[in-house]
C-alpha cells in the first residue's frame, strides 16, 4: 500500500495542471481552484471554480470536472480515476468525490491554507457534528406520508440502475 502511495512524476504533472488551471481561472474571474480528473494516464475532465463568474455555489472545481467527466464517460461512476486538486476538497467537493467513486485524491493546498485567503470550511464541518436541532440552518422533519410513495416505487422498480 505504501508503494501505490509514493507521488511520481505523473503526479507532480497532473497537479501542476490543475494550478495552472487555478490560476488561469482567475484571470478569467473565477476562483483560485482547479481540478484535473485523471484515468489510465489520460485526461478525462478537468474543472476550475466558477461560484462567482456563474452564481452558482456549487460550482467548485472538482463538482465541474466531476460534471464534466461523468458528461464525457456517460456514466455517473468514475471508479478508477484519479483526481488532482489544487486544494483539498471542501466537504460538498469531498461527498461528490466519494459518491463519484473514484480511487484516489491528490490535493496542493490544505484547508488551512484556504481559509488564510478566506476561503474557510470549518463551520461546515463543526455544523456536521452538531444535532440537528443545534444547526443555524433548521432541518426541520414533516410527516413523510406522501415523500415515502417515491422511495417504494424505487424499491418497486425492477430495472433501476442503482448507484
Amino acid at each position: 500500500m505504501l508503494d501505490e502511495m509514493r507521488i511520481t512524476e505523473e503526479d507532480i504533472r497532473f497537479m501542476n495542471m490543475a494550478a495552472e488551471l487555478a490560476e488561469k481561472n482567475i484571470d478569467e474571474g473565477g476562483g483560485p481552484f482547479g481540478a484535473v480528473i485523471v484515468r489510465n494516464g489520460e485526461v478525462v475532465a478537468t474543472g476550475v471554480n466558477r461560484v462567482t463568474a456563474d452564481n452558482d455555489p456549487t460550482a467548485h472545481a472538482e463538482v465541474n470536472a466531476i460534471r464534466s467527466a461523468c458528461s464525457k464517460e456517460h456514466t455517473f461512476n468514475l471508479a478508477g480515476c484519479i483526481v488532482y486538486t489544487s486544494c483539498e476538497p471542501c466537504p460538498m467537493c469531498l461527498s461528490a468525490l466519494y459518491w463519484a467513486g473514484v480511487s484516489r485524491i491528490y490535493y496542493g493546498n490544505t484547508q488551512e491554507d484556504a481559509a488564510s485567503i478566506n476561503f474557510s470550511d470549518k463551520f461546515i464541518y463543526s455544523e456536521i457534528d452538531k444535532p440537528q436541532k443545534e444547526r443555524m440552518i433548521p432541518c426541520i422533519k414533516m410527516d413523510g406520508t406522501r415523500t415515502i410513495k417515491a422511495f417504494e416505487k424505487w424499491k418497486a422498480k425492477e430495472d433501476k440502475v442503482e448507484y
